[in-house]
This record gives C-alpha cells, structure tokens and sequence, in this order.
C-alpha cells in the first residue's frame, strides 16, 4: 500500500476568501496525486507514522505554492517569441503570426515546436495551460499526446477560421471546419486523457461567419465543452467587428448569440469592455484572461484588472505567447502589477493590484477563469495535487535573503526577483513531472 507524502514546512495559495493565505508550520498530505489532508504541523507529528507516511522537509526558504494556470497561449507562435513586435495586432498577425501557423502542416515541425513549448512551459511552473493550436488536426492532435507524455494539464484547441483570413491559411467552408472540430473533439475525448481536453476555439469574430460560430456554439453545448476565444483586444479591431456585425449590439452580443459565452467560456484581453459587456460576462459566468505582457508589448491597451475583480469577474493570467514574449506565468504576474501601476500613476484614486492579487489570478483565479477549480487550483483537501516546490537559495538564485525578511517578504522576492531556476519541483497530480523520460525536444536527423 502506497504510503502518504507529507510535506511539512511554508505553504502559500489563495482561497475564496483570501487573495494570498501563507501556512507556516503545516503539512500537506498527498496520497495518490490527491490531497488528504492540510493541516498543523504540531497535529501531524501527533499521528506521524512510519509506515504509513513519507515525511519531505522543506527547508527555511523553501516554499510550496500551488502550480501556475496559463489562460491563453498560442502554442504554435512559439517559434516567433522574443521577435516580430514592430506591428500592431492586424498588422502582426498578418507579417508574422499567419505565416509561422500556416507551417504546422508539417506534422514534423510541428511535433518539434510543441515539444519545446510544452518543456519550456512547464520549466517555467505551468502545471495547466489552455493553448491554442492551429487549423491543422494532426497537428493538435500530436500537441495532445506531447502534453500527456509530458505530464501536464491542459485545454487545447483547434482553432476554426473560415473568414477575412490569407488565402493560404484559411478554412476552405463552415461544414469543414465543424466537421474537423467535431473530429479533434471526439479524438481526443476517446484517448480518454486523465489530464487532457478539448476546448472549442474559434478563433475570434473577425475571422469566423456567424454561421461558423453558430455551429460551434451548439457544439460546445451539446458536449458542454470549454470555450475560448479573443475579444476587444484592439480599438481598430472592436470597430472591426462592429462593422462586420452591425446587428449585435456590440463585441461580446456576436459570441453571445452564438451560443458561446458560457461558465466554461474564457476570454481572452477583454481591454475594451463596455460596462454592459463585463456584466453579461458576470452574469454568465464567464471570464476573462489578462495577458498584460502582449497588451503592451504589440501596444493593444491597458486592461482593468482591478475594475473587473471588484466586479465580481472572473480574471485569470495569460503569456499570449507570442504576442507576450514570454512564456513564464511570472513574467505575467510582474506585468500585470506593473499595467496596474500605470493606470493610478493616470488616475490616483485608482488602487493599483498587489502581488497578492497576481498570485491569486496566477493560481486560483486561473483555475476559476478555466472552471476547474474543483480540481486544482490551491491546496484544498479533494483537489490534485498541482504544486511547485519553490527555493529561494538554491545554487543560481537571484533573491538574496536577509535576517527580516518576513514569511510573506519571500514570496513576494520570488513573484518579483525569482525565475525558474528557484523552481525545484514541478508537481501535476502529485507527481515531480520535471523527472519524467519524454522523447528530446530537439530529435536528431
């Protein structure tokens, strides 16, 4: 019989109460990739017992937090990260983006691209991600089977487009498209993947007829599917949208009366919401993906994190890669303080959000964004185990610690000074995911 891992030591997640709760002096029970137990050290030591637990010691500057949830990455945009961001949106997505996903009918290329995606991603902590494929079905379908060697969570879509699109990458009707998802959907649901879904993507309403969106919107709710998609991540492309669809009431009316807007639904930027969109959003159950590195790095605008959590919004924290250009949820988390630094520097009376509040949108409110919060999210007895084991003097480090440093003085050094060399462990469902033998990200000819 297997026993019981306890980690004992500093814990750190948030909770529907609190953004950030730090747990000193606890221990985590995990049994079978699931927690059983979180409580008091002083308690377990009470009941500790050989045979039945693995007791794993965390030193003074180590930490466990639960695993980073990546809301929106464009698996495929990979090859260009950290290059093309001279173009706004229309313009960068046309010269660069195009181009690179138009390669991923090579399924070889794409087979070396999405190993090296999924690897870096999870290096950097992502122990969930909802990635965006391409239009190219072998090609998710290997994305999917390279996520399951690898050990991680994940949503993944095929993404549809049949509209206002280059000629070379373009779905040829809306009875291919469908007919292609329905495929991808019912593959991947017959693998039966513990830790793997479909998620219905469309890729955003410039580039899908209303028919095309209908289809998918009755799709998604005939197999009660997750959803996701872009929406006003531009002014040009709000006005876009207007005058494609003049008889909407505005962006989020286009997926609305398509079906689309869901509990399962996330929204990808949302920079441009009107009051009336954000609280049909509320009302839905919707949610929304911050992706602040993209917002400013190809110059979209500057999201509202504040505004839409006081409203009751659902906000989770999304790379974009690679209109973000980073694939680390950290970097996220670093941005999106700082987008919410610039807007009191305009406005004062706006209260700008903390580290607490990137933690818990990092976490927790990624984890909502994605409804699977009954399953991960942070440390609550039932859920699986999605964990990082984090140091913060492991060899190479770049946080320096001192004598006052406070409990929650060390998490905050990781949010802003760490990287992944502080991230020791990587835990999906209990298990060190960073150990697994998976086939070389750069195979030899």
């Amino acid at each position: 019989m297997a026993k019981t891992q306890v980690y004992c030591g500093m814990f750190v997640h948030s909770t529907k109460k609190d953004y950030m709760r730090i747990l000193q002096n606890h221990a985590i029970g995990v049994k079978e990739g699931k927690i059983v137990f979180v409580e008091e050290m002083i308690k377990f030591q009470l009941k500790a017992n050989e045979k039945e637990h693995e007791v794993i010691k965390l030193n003074n500057n180590e930490f466990l937090m639960p695993g980073m949830i990546d809301t929106h990455i464009h698996a495929p945009q990979y090859p260009n990260a950290g290059k093309g961001l001279d173009q706004g949106l229309l313009e960068w997505l046309n010269k660069y983006t195009f181009p690179t996903e138009a390669k991923f009918k090579e399924l070889e290329f794409a087979k070396n691209t999405y190993r090296k995606i999924v690897r870096r991603t999870l290096e950097n902590g992502t122990t969930t991600a909802s990635y965006y494929g391409t239009i190219h079905i072998d090609a998710c379908l290997a994305l999917c089977d390279i996520i399951e060697e690898n050990g991680q969570r994940a949503l993944v879509g095929k993404v549809n487009m049949n509209a206002n699109s280059p000629d070379y990458y373009i779905e040829e009707s809306v009875d291919v498209s469908v007919s292609e998802t329905k495929k991808f959907v019912d593959e991947v649901l017959q693998k039966k993947y513990p830790r793997v879904l479909p998620i219905i993507t469309p890729r955003f309403a410039i580039s899908c007829s209303q028919q095309l969106m209908d289809a998918l919107g009755l799709l998604a709710i005939e197999k009660d599917l997750h959803v996701q998609t872009h929406i006003s991540e531009t002014e040009d492309e709000c006005e876009m949208v207007g005058k494609l669809y003049p008889e909407c009431e505005d962006y989020l009316d286009v997926y609305d009366k398509a079906g689309l807007i869901r509990n399962k639904t996330v929204l990808g930027h949302g920079i441009y919401l009107s009051d009336k969109e954000r609280k049909k959003i509320k009302q839905k159950g919707a949610s929304i993906s911050h992706c602040p590195n993209s917002n400013l790095s190809i110059r979209s605008g500057i999201f509202n994190a504040r505004q839409c959590l006081s409203e009751g919004i659902k906000v989770g924290l999304g790379t974009d890669v690679s209109g973000g250009y980073s694939p680390s949820m950290m970097d996220a988390m670093r941005t999106a303080i700082h987008v919410s630094n610039m807007l009191t520097i305009k406005d004062r009376t706006h209260k700008p959000i903390t580290h607490r509040e990137v933690f818990m949108m990092a976490t927790y409110g990624g984890s909502q964004a994605l409804a699977i919060d009954h399953l991960v999210g942070n440390f609550e007895v039932g859920k699986e185990f999605d964990a990082l084991l984090v140091s913060l003097d492991c060899p190479g480090s770049q946080v320096d610690i001192f004598d006052d440093d406070t409990p929650e003085d060390l998490v905050q050094k990781f949010i802003f000074l760490g990287d992944n060399r502080n991230i020791q462990k990587v835990f999906v469902n209990g298990e060190d995911v960073l150990q697994r033998k998976v086939p070389d990200v750069c195979p030899k000819a």
